[in-house]
């Protein structure tokens, strides 16, 4: 059983504006119990699953021990009584209740399409210096339009076009509220904005575009950018995608070159 201190308190330092909570970060060896506590279509399961975990780990300093399934549970209901649960959840749910796969699809033949590293809010210097505010998920062969790329999510896409840092994106809206932007493709599928996707259509193919005016490629090698925001259309907040696309890396979709 899960020790609950009697001290425990909500964690006021922890907003969503929180560099805590932008930065996601998860104890990795838990993320596979996500999968053992709720099935892939329990979306806000999953996502309580989440939010209890994060703050257990961020806040209180217990030790989380193996885990089990009841104590997950457990957690959900002391992290429920208080009054602040409610509004930490939706948040929540804006980055994990939507997302079911991996953004690029696994080519059949290979043991690994894809390899990314937590670059979160590291320097980048085009346009300005700034921090990184995604994840950039490099491609086993360096060859744009070899790597189909797909929602993550159902939703509604929001915008497609070129931008000078994101090259061809796709911004799409999931029904919880995150905006999935997903950036340097190569080129699209057939998509248009106000369209209805489901998680694992095609959106486009990966590439290298970007960093200059519309049609520039090359300047970097083949990736796809995938970028998380709260607040879409007003006062965007971006949260690090990185511990997500782990979770996500047991739940590639594959396929076969024609």
């Amino acid at each position: 059983m899960l020790e609950e201190k009697s001290q425990a308190r909500w964690p006021k330092e922890i907003t969503v504006r929180s560099d805590t909570f932008r930065a996601q970060k998860f104890p990795e060896n838990y993320l596979p119990k996500l999968f053992a506590f709720a099935k892939s279509e329990e979306d806000e399961k999953r996502a309580k699953a989440a939010a209890a975990i994060f703050l257990e780990y961020h806040c209180t300093g217990n030790g989380l021990g193996r885990l089990k399934k009841t104590e997950i549970s457990q957690l959900i209901e002391k992290w429920d009584r208080f009054s602040q649960w409610k509004s930490f959840l939706e948040q929540t749910y804006s980055i994990w209740a939507d997302v079911r796969y991996f953004p690029i699809l696994q080519r059949k033949g290979e043991k690994a399409s894809v390899t990314f590293e937590n670059s979160w809010m590291e320097e980048r210097t085009f346009g300005g210096k700034r921090g990184h505010e995604g994840t950039d998920l490099m491609t086993a062969f360096d060859e744009p339009g070899r790597y189909p790329a797909v929602s993550m999510t159902d939703g509604t896409v929001l915008h497609k076009g070129w931008l000078p840092k994101g090259g061809y994106r796709i911004g799409i809206l999931s029904p919880h509220g995150g905006y999935f932007y997903y950036a340097h493709l190569d080129s699209y599928a057939e998509i248009e904005e106000g369209d209805t996707v489901q998680a694992g259509q095609l959106i486009g193919f990966v590439g290298n575009s970007g960093y200059g005016v519309e049609g520039t490629k090359g300047k970097f090698a083949t990736h796809l950018h995938v970028g998380i925001y709260l607040n879409p259309g007003k006062e965007e907040i971006s949260v690090n995608p990185y511990w997500i696309l782990k979770y996500l890396e047991q739940k590639k979709l594959t396929y076969t070159p024609g």
